[in-house]
């Protein structure tokens, strides 16, 4: 079986595109596996050693809705020796304060269910003013901006898997 489950919810399709990308870069079906999180549960998530938490950011600073109704399941989890990453997706442009808010709002529920968390990314090249998915200047995981930063989404997967596959290590 895969080490890593990729958990998303992706509503237009960018965030499927995104993971679908991020599962390629890790070597495919054979190590990384997608869940749509619109059918999936935490017992779903248990046999994974590592996770990848894929959520855009919609409106202002709220969860994508199949994120909405999964967020809960989280709490079912046993985190103890997994280790965790995110993706945030969102629209610095239109939404500059609360840019990648999704991350945070994932984030709060399990800071202290023991897992360790992977993955950190900088904000350099973002313009954005606030967001609950900084922590320590840092992104929670790896940010992507569709909207106006389409360009430079394959570079930034490239980068952020060659720097999962370390910390995954």
């Amino acid at each position: 079986m895969a080490k890593i489950g990729i958990f998303y919810g992706s509503t237009e399709g960018n965030t499927e595109r995104v993971v679908t990308q991020i599962q390629a870069q890790l070597g495919g079906e054979a190590e990384a596996v997608l869940h749509n999180v619109s059918s999936a549960s935490a017992d779903d998530m248990q046999p994974y050693s590592y996770l990848i938490l894929a959520c855009p950011t919609w409106e202002i600073g709220q969860l994508q809705e199949d994120w909405d109704t999964f967020i809960d399941e989280l709490a079912d989890v046993d985190y103890t020796g997994k280790k965790v990453t995110y993706v945030g997706l969102g629209d610095a442009d239109g939404y500059p304060d609360t840019f990648l808010d999704a991350m945070g709002l994932i984030h709060d529920k399990i800071k202290d269910k023991g897992a360790s968390f992977v993955g950190a990314w900088p904000t350099d090249g973002y313009n954005f003013e606030a967001s609950k998915g900084v922590v320590d200047g840092k992104f929670l995981g790896l940010g992507i901006d569709e909207d106006n930063q389409k360009d430079l989404t394959a570079g930034r997967i490239e980068k952020w898997v060659a720097q999962l596959k370390t910390e995954f290590a």
